[in-house]
């Protein structure tokens, strides 16, 4: 999903810059809309899963707590090393979505100065 997202981020961008007509500037912001809905969706499930392991996390820090329980402690272990990751893939999941925004707002931009252009 990261690779896929970068190719994507750097392609609308370009894309945006070489665009030079009203109605293909259209079609752009129809797709760019679209993504940005699908991402959406991802970070909302990705958002959830991280709580889902953090609550994990947290019952087994707490068996391991009040057990000293070593198959408690290997979990727990296993479970933040996950944590982080999917702390990581979040995070980039965000800020990438953010920019999307940014992106959208340029093509805003762009369409205003197309209508202040025509005829």
């Amino acid at each position: 999903m990261t690779e896929y997202l970068t190719n994507y981020m750097n392609c609308i961008i370009q894309r945006i810059e070489k665009c030079s007509d009203a109605d293909e500037l259209a079609e752009i912001m129809a797709e760019h809309k679209d993504k940005i809905a699908f991402m959406q969706h991802e970070r909302i499930v990705h958002f959830l899963v991280t709580m889902l392991f953090a609550l994990v996390l947290t019952i087994f820090m707490a068996v391991t707590i009040f057990r000293s329980n070593i198959p408690a402690l290997i979990l727990v272990t296993i479970i933040l090393v996950l944590l982080m990751f999917y702390i990581k893939h979040y995070y980039f999941l965000e800020n990438t979505v953010q920019k999307m925004y940014k992106v959208y707002d340029s093509i805003l931009e762009k369409q205003k100065k197309f209508k202040e252009n025509s005829p």
